[in-house]
């Protein structure tokens, strides 16, 4: 069984001022614990409870957002392509909506490790 996969990428949180506010994000895939999800997690101090804020879709739609415009069924994560090298990404709860830009490179490099944890592994044979 392959371990989990942590990855970091920097995202921008997108606000109706002036300024954007750069975000370190963690990219989280367990394949043991839900090998259909991923978790995107944002650190204590950009969550207004202090704590730290954990969102969790599918690989899929992640994936298909890389390309086209995609969302959850409940329209809470929505992930579309802007451009050929960033992503954006709308998270909608009952406390509110954040917009997040962030450069797919980071995101792609993610999901291809994500595919790598899933293919086999061989034992060697003992000669």
């Amino acid at each position: 069984m392959h371990p989990p996969i942590e990855d970091h990428a920097r995202a921008c949180l997108v606000t109706d001022g002036p300024q954007r506010h750069a975000v370190p994000v963690a990219l989280r895939y367990d394949p043991a614990r839900d090998p259909g999800a991923v978790r995107l997690v944002f650190p204590p101090d950009v969550s207004p409870d202090g704590a730290e804020n954990e969102w969790v879709f599918t690989r899929a739609l992640l994936e298909a957002g890389m390309t086209r415009p995609a969302e959850t069924e409940s329209g809470d994560v929505r992930v579309w392509p802007c451009g050929r090298v960033q992503a954006v990404m709308e998270l909608r709860s009952d406390q509110g909506m954040a917009v997040i830009q962030f450069d797919r490179a980071p995101l792609l490099r993610f999901l291809r490790r994500t595919h790598a944890a899933e293919e086999p592994v061989t034992p060697e044979v003992a000669r």
